[in-house]
Formats: C-alpha cells, sequence, structure tokens
C-alpha cells in the first residue's frame, strides 16, 4: 500500500501568509484534512500529516519525517498572498532522481486541481512551475507544492472561506494524488440480510425462528446490542442479489410477518490503471459512493405529530414543521424524519440561539458561516423546509431536480452532487470542522424513535431495527 505524506504548511509560530484575521496556517491545514480524508474513504492508501494542529515544525523535520517513512509521495499544501489571484503549483527546480516523476505527478495533480478551480470557480491558472524549495529539495521522493489561492485577494478569499470551494479543491487534489499513483479506488460489495423481527425477548424470536421454519423458511437468530441490552434479531437470509432478498421478503410477507432488507455495506480495492500524463478526454463521472452508515434518502419512520410531539418536549413554543418536513421528505425521498433531527441540532430546538435567527425560516443554516454571516433567508416556513430537503437532496444524489416544486435552495447547485450519500458522510462537509456532525444527527433522531410510543408493535420493532444500525454506523 502506497504511503503519502501530506504538508500543511506553516504552523504554530509561523502564520504564513496573514490577512486580517485570517491566516495561512489555518486554512492549510484544513485543506489538508481534507484532502486525507478524502483519500482515505475512496482510495486503498496510507496517509500521513506532518502536523496534525497548530504546531511549530522545521522545514528539516517536514522533510526529515516523509523520508524516514519511505513515502511514495509529499505534497506541500499552501496558499499565497502578495497581490496575485489563482492557483499554481512547484516541484524542484533541480536534478534529482525524481525529477521526472515529479514533472509528471505534479501535471496530474495541477490538471485535475485547475478544472476545478478555473472551469467552476473562475480563477486564474498561474501555471505549472518550478523552485528551490526546501520541502521539494530534500525530499527523497516524488514531491508538489500547491499555491491554492491568494488570502488578499477579495475574489480568493471569499472561495477559500466557501464550504464548497473547499470541498472540491480537496476532492482535486485527492483526485490527482491517486491519478498520479495509481492507487487503487475502494468498491462496495453490498450484502442483503432479511429481517424478520427484532425483539427484547429471546423467547419471542425463538418463536418466530421456528414459526419461519415450520413454513420452510431457513433462520436463524443474531444478537446485537443496542444501548448495553441485548437484542435478538431473526434472520431468514442473506444475498448479494438484491432481487433474490426482495423475493424472499415478498414471501415472508405472505405469511402475515414483517420483513424487510438490512444492507450490509464492505470496502474492497480494486486496480486504478495508470494515467498517461497528456491531456484526456474528460472522463465519465465515476460512479456514486455508497452512504456511510444510515442513508439521506429513504422513507420516513416517524409521522409529522410525532414530530412536533418530540419538539414540544423541549421546546413548547417549537413551531410545527413536522407535516412539512414529512411531505417534502416523501417527494423527494429524503428521510425526512431525520431531516428533522437534523433542524433540531442546526437550531437548537427551534429555539435559534446560534448565528441564524427565526425570521430567517432557515432550519438548515444554509449559508450560515458565522459571526455575522447570517446565511439565507426563506419567505415561510415551508419553504425554508423546501430548501432543507433539495439541499440534502444535492449531496445525497447526481440526479436532476425533480420539477414537483421550484428550486429555492440558494447553494444547491454550489453542492458537489452525490457526495455524500449517508449522514454521517456530511462530516466535514455541512459542518466544518464537523467531525461528528452527522453522528449526533443519528443520536438526536435515535432519541426521537425511542420517545416515541404510539405506534403498533411491528411497527415498533421496524424502528427497534432502525436503531440497531444507527448504532452500528457509530
Amino acid at each position: 500500500m502506497k504511503l503519502i505524506v501530506l504538508d500543511p504548511g506553516h504552523g504554530g509560530q509561523d502564520p504564513g501568509a496573514v490577512f486580517q484575521r485570517l491566516q495561512e496556517k489555518v486554512v492549510n491545514l484544513d485543506i489538508a484534512k481534507r484532502v486525507r480524508a478524502y483519500l482515505e474513504k475512496e482510495y486503498e492508501v496510507k496517509v500521513m500529516m506532518t502536523r496534525e494542529g497548530d504546531s511549530t515544525v522545521s522545514l528539516e523535520a517536514r522533510t526529515n519525517l516523509a523520508n524516514s517513512v519511505k513515502a511514495d509521495y509529499f505534497c506541500s499544501i499552501h496558499h499565497n498572498a502578495g497581490g496575485g489571484t489563482g492557483f499554481e503549483s512547484y516541484r524542484f527546480n533541480g536534478s534529482n532522481a525524481f525529477s521526472s516523476k515529479s514533472k509528471t505527478f505534479q501535471e496530474i495533480v495541477h490538471r485535475e486541481v485547475i478544472n476545478v478551480v478555473t472551469s467552476k470557480y473562475n480563477r486564474r491558472d498561474r501555471g505549472i512551475k518550478a523552485a528551490n524549495f526546501h520541502v521539494l529539495r530534500e525530499t527523497s521522493m516524488p514531491s508538489v507544492l500547491l499555491e491554492i489561492l491568494f488570502l488578499d485577494s477579495t475574489e480568493d478569499r471569499a472561495l477559500i472561506q466557501h464550504e464548497m470551494f473547499k470541498e472540491d479543491v480537496s476532492a482535486a487534489i485527492g483526485e490527482g494524488i491517486a491519478k498520479a499513483l495509481a492507487l487503487p479506488r475502494k468498491v462496495t460489495t453490498n450484502l442483503y440480510k432479511v429481517i424478520a423481527g427484532s425483539f427484547k425477548d429471546r423467547k419471542n424470536a425463538e418463536a418466530r425462528m421456528k414459526f419461519l421454519q415450520e413454513k420452510g423458511i431457513t433462520a436463524f437468530i443474531a444478537t446485537t446490542t443496542l444501548n448495553g441490552a441485548p437484542y435478538f434479531r431473526v434472520q431468514a437470509g442473506a444475498f448479494k442479489d438484491r432481487e433474490n432478498a426482495e423475493n424472499l421478503v415478498d414471501q415472508i410477507k405472505k405469511l402475515g410477518v414483517e420483513a424487510f432488507i438490512l444492507v450490509e455495506t464492505t470496502m474492497s480495492p480494486t486496480p486504478t490503471p495508470p494515467v498517461d500524463p497528456t491531456p484526456p478526454t474528460p472522463p465519465a463521472p465515476p460512479n456514486a459512493p455508497k452512504p456511510t452508515g444510515l442513508s439521506i434518502e429513504g422513507q420516513s419512520v416517524l409521522k409529522a405529530e410525532e414530530l412536533d410531539t418530540f419538539v414540544k418536549t423541549i421546546n413548547p413554543n417549537g413551531p410545527l414543521l413536522g407535516e412539512y418536513y414529512i411531505e417534502l421528505g416523501d417527494a423527494y425521498n429524503i428521510r425526512g424524519d431525520v431531516a428533522f433531527a437534523q433542524a433540531i441540532h442546526e437550531t437548537n430546538y427551534f429555539r435559534f440561539t446560534g448565528t441564524v435567527k427565526p425570521e430567517q425560516n432557515n432550519y438548515a443554516g444554509i449559508g450560515a458561516t458565522g459571526e455575522e454571516v447570517r446565511g439565507a433567508t426563506f419567505a415561510t416556513p415551508e419553504e425554508g423546509v423546501l430548501a432543507h430537503i433539495q439541499h440534502l437532496y444535492a449531496y445525497a444524489n447526481r440526479e436532476p431536480l425533480p420539477t414537483t416544486y421550484p428550486k429555492v435552495d440558494p447553494r444547491f447547485d454550489l453542492v458537489t452532487r452525490g457526495i455524500a450519500p449517508g449522514w454521517i458522510d456530511l462530516n466535514g462537509r455541512w459542518a466544518v470542522p464537523g467531525t461528528q456532525y452527522g453522528q449526533l444527527i443519528l443520536k438526536i433522531y435515535e432519541k426521537m424513535l425511542e420517545d416515541t410510543i404510539t405506534v403498533k408493535q411491528e411497527e415498533l420493532e421496524k424502528m427497534r431495527d432502525v436503531l440497531v444500525e444507527l448504532r452500528n454506523s457509530n
């Protein structure tokens, strides 16, 4: 497995370029962490960082680290200043054993980044360059130094602080490195498990298993844990082909027993072909990633009135938005009840104790970055919920937006479509740093499910399985 060393420039006592309150060392580290996250999620690779926090690390220490671990590639991440604009990259301007590879790899990485910086964000391509920088001269492997944009350019600075730009440029850097080194991409393999009930009492599980076996259906009990307590899940089969699982679900339902499919995803590598350094024709879009944990797309479990009742237990003055979240969520195949949990997290149970104010009807914090940047404002509560659902739709898939409702999400087109199909995949994307953002949403959702008691027995069993899935996704 290949090893990449990412070097967030500056740090600690060395802030790098500074403009007003924006420090280069901070944005360098932010981008480097995003690149690492992208590479580790999408490819079979090891990634090391020359610094993980705001620490002072000498140039010698950076190159010594890369050399000592025998890295396959070294990428130093910087931002520029000095009155210019745009993106540029550097390799060592001298001659060494890695000169040819450094140039080839630099061209590949540069091309990936510039496709985003110029095509999508209309920033200048300052070119592929060479220089006698220490981190390029003293590393014993191919290396590159990236200067992303200029902190002291008004237009560049706005992008540097823009969430979607940070996501896009980090993904582009990651893709460039992956293509340059022909990293094997991770691919998902799904196993479709047929679940015919979950029970707290093992005797009930055994009765269900015996009933299915008497009907000629093989079944067994799998034990799982929820909130420290054992639950007994009756599994009737597991298939690589979803159609076979669906057929078994139909067969079980005809017996008067509720059953559903639980998808278990595993990751395995597949080789990435070498990349020709000459510019190719634009490739087809990559396969959409699989969701981490619970998917954003899907049907709600809770009802509108149950959502409103849950909020009222914490905030008696909370708005009645449950109907909007369920109806609009169903229209876009987005889990409206989990989106409601996200709104609870964003607004502190609709008490709006943060930057966004109640009159904005902005329940998802769309466009809000803190301080005086309060984000979007929507004319009505329904429009605010619609924007929230549409923003989730943009993250969850790559299909065109349905025309049932007008597009009201002002940032829909700024999202890299389909980049976050699961709630955990929103980490570091919807909120920064947001390393536990999705988990916090799911914990609220878990509480909503646990507090809901006005349900039929079979619906309660479904919810317990959802809770198990949530627990496993954390």
